[in-house]
Order: structure tokens, then sequence, then C-alpha cells
């Protein structure tokens, strides 16, 4: 079964915004702020809805830049992950229960404390290139057993 899932990236000044998450799924990495589409809601609503529950800041415009399916090893789930670049918002970044976010410059992004598929479209996206792929991980998460990814010109 598909989970569809949210993640918003806020790029600025040759910065990127991560946060790290502290309870919950992916406790422990630094990731973008985002989650479960819930019943009734869009994708852009979720994305939205998210990241303002995760860091206190409201989107008022956005753009899908990847998708992509992720598996785990032993697991039937498949995570439908949709990725957005934030382009505009108010307020500012606050620490959460949830997540505590800091501005990284692009060549000092922590990828080593990331999910290890960051390093494969990360890349992509700093140079504002849209995908979209697949990746398998072993049960843990910490390893990617497989992976494709490609370069598109626009998300269907």
């Amino acid at each position: 079964m598909k989970k569809i899932q949210t993640l918003c990236f806020l790029k600025k000044d040759g910065k990127i915004l991560l946060a790290m998450k502290k309870r919950g799924f992916g406790a422990g990495r630094w990731n973008g702020f985002g989650g479960k589409k819930q019943e009734g809601e869009t994708i852009e609503e979720a994305a939205k809805r998210e990241t303002r529950e995760e860091c206190g800041i409201k989107i008022s415009e956005m753009e899908e830049f990847g998708k992509i399916d992720f598996e785990f090893e032993g697991k039937e789930d498949i995570l439908e992950v949709h990725f957005f670049e934030i382009k505009k918002y108010s307020g500012e970044p606050q620490e959460t229960e949830e997540m505590k976010p800091e501005w990284f410059a692009f060549e000092n992004i922590p990828l080593n404390a990331m999910w290890p598929d960051d390093k494969f479209w990360m890349p992509l996206f700093l140079e504002n290139k849209k995908f979209k792929g697949e990746f398998c991980f072993d049960e843990a998460g910490n390893e990617v057993l497989k992976n494709e990814l490609e370069i598109i010109d626009k998300i269907c």
C-alpha cells in the first residue's frame, strides 16, 4: 500500500534550511519539513500544514521538484514522497517539539547525518533539477540496497 508523504526545503543565499528530527520516524537525522497527507487534503495542503506545524513558517508559494517511492526491506508499505521547494513564506523558523531547524551552507550540508538517499538527489535539488525515482532501504533504513533516479522536465 502506498502512503503519501511530503518534504519541503528552503534555499536562501547559498544556504538550505534543514531540521534535526527530535522524535518519531527519522529521529536523529537532519531532514526537510513534512509528513503524512491526511484524509481530505491535497499533497500541497499537507506540505504546508506539516511545515507550519514543524517549524512555524507559513508557505505562500512552493514548487514540486521531485517524487521518490521508498521501500524498506521486509515491509509492505511504499512511501510516495513529494519534494517541494519553498519559494515564498512568512514567519521565522522556530524549534518545535518535533524539529530543531538550522541553516547550512550548501558546502556544509550534513549528508552523513541525513537519510542515506539524500546524497543522491540533494545535488540535483541544489542545481534546480527535477527528478523522480525509487529507493529500497535495508530494514533499519541505514543502507540503500537499490536505487533508480532520473532527471525529468516536470513532475507528473
